[in-house]
This record gives C-alpha cells, sequence and structure tokens, in this order.
C-alpha cells in the first residue's frame, strides 16, 4: 500500500497531568459509606459459572462478583481456581468494610462451593453458620416420550 506519515505530537504538561489524575483515582481502594460488622455471604455455584453475593443481616446486597465479571471465559468460569479468586475479592471487599463474622448460604452442585468460602475466610471472617440452599426438584415436569427408530 501506501507510505503512512508518522507525526509528532508535542504533549502539554496539563494532558500528563490529568492521565495521571485518571490512574491514581483508579488505583484508590475506595473507602466505605457505613460500617458494616456482620453479613451474609450468598453463593451460587453451578457447573458453567460460581457467583458471590455479599449482604447485610437484612439480605440487602452490599456487593457482588463472579468468574465471568473477573475475565474467566467459557469453561474455565466453572472451576474451583476461578470460584477461589471470587471468594477472594468479595473477602477482601468486606474485610475493608469492617465485617467481622457472616453466615454463608450455598446454593448449587458446582466445583466452586468449598473454594469461594475457604477464599473468603482467609480474610479474617468469622463463619456463623454454613447453610445449603440447593433447589431440589419434587418430581419435576413430566419426561419425554421414549424415542422411536
Amino acid at each position: 500500500m501506501g507510505k503512512t506519515k508518522l507525526t509528532t505530537e508535542s504533549v502539554s504538561k496539563e494532558k500528563v497531568e490529568k492521565a495521571t489524575e485518571i490512574t491514581s483515582k483508579e488505583t484508590q481502594i475506595k473507602t466505605p459509606k457505613k460500617k458494616v460488622t456482620s453479613g451474609i455471604l450468598f453463593v451460587d455455584a453451578t457447573f458453567n459459572n460460581t457467583k458471590v453475593l455479599f449482604g447485610d443481616k437484612l439480605g440487602n446486597t452490599l456487593f457482588w462478583s463472579s468468574a465471568g465479571t473477573l475475565g474467566f471465559r467459557g469453561a474455565k468460569k466453572g472451576t474451583p481456581f476461578a470460584a477461589s479468586k471470587v471468594g477472594d475479592l468479595i473477602g477482601e471487599k468486606a474485610a475493608v468494610l469492617g465485617v467481622k463474622d457472616s453466615g454463608i448460604v450455598v446454593r448449587g452442585v458446582g466445583s466452586g462451593r468449598e473454594p469461594a468460602i475457604r477464599a473468603f475466610m482467609a480474610h479474617g471472617i468469622e463463619i456463623t453458620s454454613i447453610k445449603d440452599a440447593t433447589p431440589v426438584p419434587h418430581n419435576g415436569p413430566k419426561p419425554k416420550k421414549p424415542r422411536r427408530v
């Protein structure tokens, strides 16, 4: 193809200062608006993903994350490693908020149940109770007819 012309552009000090301000704001950890000493951790572990939500004692959501939001794609979202990363992130946020103890509600049969809880506990948060709330079908819908070949 044709030749491309390169131009040199002088960068002013104002542009550099604005760029450093933006990056410094993004890297700072947000200070909590309110102090919460206890809460409930909801772990939803499916075969394809692991979602973790932290709420106060009334069940109001404070923050949440999942393996997909951390950048895991496809089959890697359902792995124990991805679940431990999600639990680690939520535990870090809870520790910044000042959480001392938490109850846990686990839902689902995926492989990320225990790793998410272990990573959450690693931040010095005491676990008061663990409840399994996996939905169980009571016989469900009528099965399909047998296939005739």
